[in-house]
């Protein structure tokens, strides 16, 4: 029984180290043959990426070819490097270091040498490329931009890093992967399957054709169309206002969270960022310290909100019950509080409810209601704990989910922020006062401050902010169609809406009206400090405005922030009314106003911490 035992088990062996010999050498072999044998070479086919469009069908961007130098450094022969270096357009310095890199990133893989020839540079190439062992030419496309719009949102492409060809195997050396926008955010998508050949070469290492007939070869899968939420009318349009002037523009359509436009000032043509002269238009834009064009304004830059926040202020002092829509203030022209210097205000004194109170502003009122809703409780900390819960209901103070890769989280303080800020201090309502007028430690990007709004035209609800509308046979994540809703009951939007519109009736803003349509909006102007020569130094005031319309179908949500803008409806205003009544009505009729904004120039104020001038200061 032992012998019979010993026997089998034996033969259970030799069948097993025959079975996986065989799988060895006849499945796995043959794969790993193909992708080591020096015999064969491999040529990826490159797939054109997804077109991408805007909202209304209008293509955006397309491909178009190009063709890389590429090369197997241990396959390089001796050649006339004077010639070649003639023809591709470098110097032998360029060719040593570029050589040195590809060795160095693997002495038998192909990696790009030269990328992006022209069409002519490749036809001088092709020709003579037999004479330089080592080196071939491999066609790929590259990103033809059909507008000169939108940088931020579209993006652009560029060589992979080291980091990210280590970290996702579909990459080598030299390939392209999306940078910013949504070249980056649905790189995936867009950038297809690539295909690859496998040429057999003979003992004097020359190509005589494809490997068993190219049975192992596999073509390309083109990377998938996407349509994104952008009117591009819009989006031109909006850049057209904001030329010569620092800020963005945010809007979103409140019934979708699809942002409608997503302005950045200054921005740049995206088609600098194509092409052999890429990386040097590249150093050129990021060099340039005062503009700051590859910044993303509307989503990365964090101001205080000035007076727009005065109205989300107000919505949760009538959550909390500390204020009703009836509750009057008398203003005097200043809120005076805890023997401090008091709150200065411009409303022009009176008395103020809610909607008067929104209407023009009123600091007094909304200092008072912010002061109530934090005395509801003994414990200060815990008031400000359950306010700030209110707010990030909105969306400040945190990353909003949307689907662009950048983005900042802004700042909503709690009991614990200022426990820390205060900690031998028994600090409250009048300590931290100025958060009722968006002047305190509140800090929002413009994106938020557009969702937010979105939110108000909602009654208390939004959809997460996004810039994928469409992609090709996949559905869009199943987070941008569902309901975001806030602390706040709808009941107690209808006041504030109000209160809205009579700031275009009667308020703030009363010479922006569009001729007909109803917009509801808030005027506002936030300090602005900056470093000058190691001193706190207050600069022109920042041009901030919120609206949507119309007031009772809300189509567009949006803010609009320009810093040194002067006061609120005097910039911010009249951009929002203008891109209200161009998306809208697909045509302005407020020439004059539109004239005005096109002529103007902030860039003698932004000059300023250089030139000596002297800053306009509360104007």
């Amino acid at each position: 029984m032992k012998q019979l035992l010993l026997f089998i088990t034996i033969i259970l062996v030799g069948v097993s180290f025959i079975a996986r010999l065989f799988y060895l050498q006849v499945y796995n072999a043959e794969e790993h043959s193909l992708y080591d044998d020096n015999a064969i070479r491999k040529v990826y086919d490159y797939p054109k990426r997804g077109f991408v469009y805007d909202r209304n069908g209008k293509l955006l961007v397309a491909n178009q070819p190009s063709y890389d130098v590429m090369v197997i450094p241990r396959e390089v022969k001796p050649l006339d490097t004077l010639e070649f270096c003639s023809l591709l357009k470098i110097d032998i310095e360029q060719f040593k270091k570029i050589y040195k890199k590809a060795y160095h990133y693997s002495p038998r893989l192909p990696s790009v040498f030269v990328p992006q020839l022209s069409k002519e540079d490749y036809a001088a190439l092709q020709e003579k490329m037999r004479k330089y062992e080592g080196f071939y030419i491999q066609k790929r496309s590259l990103r033809d931009y059909q507008t000169t719009i939108g940088a931020n949102v579209l993006g652009y492409i560029a060589e992979a890093t080291q980091y990210q060809i280590d970290n996702d195997p579909y990459y080598n050396m030299g390939d392209l992967i999306g940078k910013q926008g949504v070249e980056l955010s649905y790189e995936e998508e867009l950038r297809g399957v690539k295909g690859i050949k496998f040429i057999q070469k003979d003992r004097f290492n020359r190509d005589i054709g494809p490997y068993k007939d190219g049975i192992y070869d596999t073509v390309p899968q083109q990377g998938k169309d996407i349509t994104i939420s952008i009117d591009a009318d819009l989006q031109e349009y909006g850049e057209r206002l904001m030329q010569k002037k620092h800020g963005g523009i945010v809007a979103i359509e409140p019934s979708s969270g699809e942002i409608l436009a997503l302005v950045s000032a200054p921005t740049y043509d995206p088609n600098l960022l194509v092409g052999r002269q890429r990386s040097r238009n590249f150093t050129k834009l990021y060099n340039d310290t005062i503009n700051r064009p590859l910044i993303d304004r509307g989503l990365l830059r964090m101001h205080e909100p000035g007076s727009p926040f005065k109205v989300f202020v107000s919505l949760v002092a009538l959550q909390e019950n500390a204020i009703t829509p009836q509750t009057t203030v008398f203003c005097t022209g200043a809120y005076h509080y805890g023997g401090r210097k008091p709150m200065g205000c411009h409303c022009g004194g009176g008395k103020r409810d809610l909607v008067l109170g929104i209407a023009k502003s009123c600091n007094s009122y909304f200092a008072n209601a912010f002061r109530k809703n934090i005395d509801l409780y003994p414990d200060a900390g815990k008031a400000m704990d359950i306010w700030s819960d209110h707010m990030k209901s909105f969306g400040f103070g945190n990353f909003l989910g949307y689907d662009l890769a950048i983005g900042k989280k802004g700042n909503i303080p709690d009991g614990a922020y200022y426990d820390k800020w205060y900690p031998d201090f028994n600090w409250g309502a009048t300590t931290i006062i100025s958060n009722s007028i968006g002047q305190g430690e509140v800090l929002v990007t413009p994106i938020q401050l557009a969702n937010a709004t979105a939110a108000i035209a909602n009654k208390g609800y939004y959809y997460t902010p996004h810039i994928i509308k469409h992609i090709e046979g996949k559905p869009i994540d199943k987070k941008y169609t569902t309901k975001n809703q806030t602390t706040i009951d709808p009941k107690h939007f209808d006041p504030v809406i109000q209160g809205l519109f009579d700031v275009y009736n009667n308020g703030t803003a009363w010479f922006l009206k569009v001729p007909g349509i109803d917009v509801c909006g808030k005027t506002g102007t936030a300090e602005n400090f900056t470093i000058i020569d190691g001193k706190r130094t207050q600069l022109t005031d920042h041009s901030i405005f919120i609206a949507f319309a119309p007031k009772d179908d809300p189509k567009i949500a949006l803010a609009v922030f320009v810093e040194n803008g002067y006061y609120g409806a005097r910039w911010a205003g009249r951009i929002a009314s203008l891109m209200i009544e161009k998306y809208l009505k697909g045509e302005v009729t407020l020439k004059q106003m539109e004239q005005m904004v096109l002529d103007k120039s902030l860039e003698e104020e932004y000059a300023k911490p250089y030139s000596g001038k002297p800053f306009t200061i509360n104007n």
